[in-house]
């Protein structure tokens, strides 16, 4: 039985091995499969070209070929730049403060900027001018994402690091709409008028530069005799030596007289004599120091060891961090003036901070 049972499986096998393979049949399958993958395909380009036509959408095979797509009646650029978040710290109420033309600047050269208002009296607003010590408005702080665009690479020092922010502030870009904090009066200032009178002038001058001898002259000596029991007249230099190879010596010389108590009467001499000691090969402060009554042993001696110079310096530190790179510039009360400031204008200013 065993043996019949074999034979018969056998001659099973060799049936099957001798069935005709149905190669029509096969290749008909193959091309069912091809049909069917080429229909997807096609169906894919197809939507994708739809959506791009009809503008009911845009696929990601045809934004990965074009830069600039047209959709729903506006035009959608591809930038390689990341995206950058700007908080405007601003006082809605402050018409000098208007941002509308820095925005779009800034738009201009980062194109893909996303603007935050922040009112600065918000709890917001108080905690970035805290953090960011941010002196006037409007203010502009952007996030770590600015450092990865070109113009942070191009213009990197127009940006203040604070923290993981970086600000941008309005006496940067112009002049500011408005301070938040003034200039500190220390006394080792020359002022004149009560300190304690409700309106400061504060004033960062330069004594060889022409416009500064033109302010000091025309406007701020008819203030002085105007105003000198109700303001507090205060004076700070920067001498832009840059470009006034002896300003640095006239304000040495301005301070160590003031040392004395005699600046006002020096700084008289000097804007007034201003054409002739700039023309000069070398500074000399002595005919004008001896012209007020200076101890001239003291004088020099405050001279030689250039005693004020640290003093200078911190001057000109304060009015950098003012934002303040050029003479004259005068802070009257909260209102700042950059340049030449006639009387009448510097009169309405000062009168308009008494009556507040």
């Amino acid at each position: 039985m065993e043996e019949e049972k074999k034979e018969q499986e056998v001659k099973e096998e060799e049936k099957i091995e001798k069935k005709p393979v149905d190669y029509k049949k096969r290749m008909k399958n193959y091309l069912s499969i091809i049909v069917l993958l080429a229909g997807l395909l096609v169906g894919s380009i197809f939507v994708d070209v739809a959506q791009f036509v009809s503008q009911r959408g845009i696929s990601p095979r045809a934004l990965r070929q074009l830069d600039v797509v047209p959709l729903e009646g506006r035009t959608w650029v591809a930038y390689s730049e990341p995206v950058v978040t700007v908080e405007v710290v601003n006082d809605d109420k402050c018409e000098a403060c208007d941002v509308t033309d820095a925005v779009k600047m800034m738009k201009r050269v980062m194109p893909t900027l996303l603007v935050k208002e922040v009112q600065y009296d918000s709890e917001d607003g108080e905690k970035l001018i805290e953090d960011m010590k941010i002196k006037s408005l409007p203010a502009f702080v952007f996030d770590d994402s600015v450092t990865k665009t070109d113009i942070y690479t191009q213009a990197k020092d127009v940006f203040n690091k604070e923290g993981d922010y970086y600000t941008i502030d309005a006496a940067q870009l112009g002049k500011p709409g408005k301070y938040l904090t003034l200039p500190e009066v220390s006394p080792d200032d020359a002022q004149t008028g009560p300190e304690d009178a409700k309106v400061k002038v504060v004033v960062f001058s330069d004594f060889q530069c022409p416009y500064c001898g033109s302010f000091y002259e025309q406007t701020l000596k008819k203030a002085l005799a105007e105003y000198k029991d109700k303001v507090n007249f205060v004076f700070k230099e920067i001498p832009l030596a840059s470009i006034h190879d002896k300003a640095q010596d006239a304000a040495l010389a301005a301070e160590c007289a003031n040392d004395q108590g005699k600046f006002w009467e020096f700084a008289d001499k000097l804007y007034g004599d201003q054409k002739t000691w700039s023309a000069a090969k070398t500074f000399n402060a002595v005919p004008y120091a001896q012209a007020v009554g200076i101890n001239m042993a003291q004088f020099n001696q405050c001279m030689s060891s250039k005693k004020f110079a640290d003093k200078i310096t911190a001057d000109n530190k304060e009015a950098q961090d003012f934002g303040i790179s050029g003479t004259p510039a005068v802070f009257v009360g909260d209102k700042f003036f950059g340049g030449m400031v006639s009387y009448d204008q510097f009169k309405q200013a000062i009168d308009e901070q008494l009556a507040k």
